[in-house]
């Protein structure tokens, strides 16, 4: 497992990041690792009303981080993270 990337560090974002709407919830997806690395994807659910959601897993593809998420919010819907408040790990 790599260290967590801190606020200062450049980041490469996922073309697979972006805001996401399911049963009338809307939240940002942010797929991402530091800039000019090889490092594992981390992702995050931002809340459009504030807070985010942040998965404790790392992901060797952005494409496999994209498909845990969709597989969750399958099953639950996007009101799972709208409704955890804040900085709840998964």
């Amino acid at each position: 497992m790599s260290v967590p990337p801190s606020e200062d560090e450049d980041f490469e974002h996922s073309s697979l990041s972006g805001p996401v709407s399911h049963d009338g919830e809307t939240i940002d997806l942010e797929i991402y690792r530091r800039a000019d690395s090889q490092d594992p994807w981390r992702m995050e659910i931002v809340h459009i009303g504030g807070g985010c959601t942040r998965w404790s897993v790392e992901f060797a593809t952005d494409q496999e981080a994209v498909r845990a998420f969709r597989s969750l919010v399958a099953e639950h819907g996007l009101a799972i993270f709208t409704s955890l408040g804040s900085d709840p790990q998964h």
